[in-house]
Parts: C-alpha cells; structure tokens; sequence
C-alpha cells in the first residue's frame, strides 16, 4: 500500500469539514477541536480559539472512553470530534483511528491550520502546551500574514 492509498482508505469514512464550517461549529458549541500537532508548530501558527491540544502520539490515550487520562470534553461516541494538524494530512489518519475507537463522527479539518489561516481565521498563541489545555488566548491573536 503507498502513502496516497493509506491516506485514500482513511479519508473514505470521514465527512471532512473545509475551515468555514469548523468556524460555524465552533461557535454554535457543535465540535470538539482536537490540536494533534507538536508544540513547536502550535508556537509558529497559532492554534484554533478552544481547541485542545492533543498531540497525535497520545491520541488514543486521551480520547479512548476507558483511558484512564482521557480528557474531560470527550463525554460520548456521538460527538462531533474533529482533529487538526498543520495540512490535514495526518489529522486524516487519526481521525480515522478514532473513528476505530468508537467515535462515529471523527473526521478532521481540510488543508489544517494553514487552511483556517488562509480563510482569514482566528488563529491565537497557545498560553499552555501541556496535553488537555484548551487553547482560549483571545488577547494574544496571531497576525494572518505568518
């Protein structure tokens, strides 16, 4: 199997969502934004106003119902879960596990934050790193032109 077929097979089951419809999810309390990208990146391009960093090495094990550290937004297998990476390529491939996991709804956003940067998005300075921490620095807004 080749990368493009891997990628193929794990988007088959997703209803992958472009940057303005996350937005309008967003605001209406409709999905949980999922960060699964490596502090340094979050650093460089900002993140998504209440999403939760969860990077994609923890994943599973943050999201799984009978993990033991699960994070405390993830309350059902309906949820409306979506994962963010920089070009939603790998968000492409954990949301698929997640959907594995139980979580029907999984999916992940198109074209990353990059994406939601260039539809002129709000994008903010994560003010924590550590995994679980919602992303909610109003105050702090990154300049689109990154």
């Amino acid at each position: 199997m080749t990368l493009a077929e891997l990628l193929e097979a794990a988007r088959s089951s997703l209803d992958r969502v472009g940057a303005g419809e996350l937005y309008e999810l967003v605001a209406a309390g409709r999905a949980l934004v999922l960060d699964s990208r490596t502090p340094t990146d979050r650093e460089l391009y900002g993140c998504i106003p209440g999403s939760i960093h969860t990077p994609r090495t923890v994943l599973e094990w943050r999201i799984a119902m009978d993990a033991p550290l699960r994070i405390a937004e993830v309350t059902s297998y309906d949820q409306l879960i979506v994962v963010v990476c920089n070009e939603g390529l790998s968000s492409s491939l954990a949301a698929s596990t997640l959907q594995t996991l139980g979580f029907h709804r999984a999916t992940d956003l198109i074209g990353g934050v990059l994406a939601w940067r260039d539809a002129g998005l709000p994008l903010v300075n994560p003010s924590d790193d550590d995994i679980g921490v919602r992303c909610d620095s109003p105050d702090t807004p990154i300049p689109a032109s990154i």
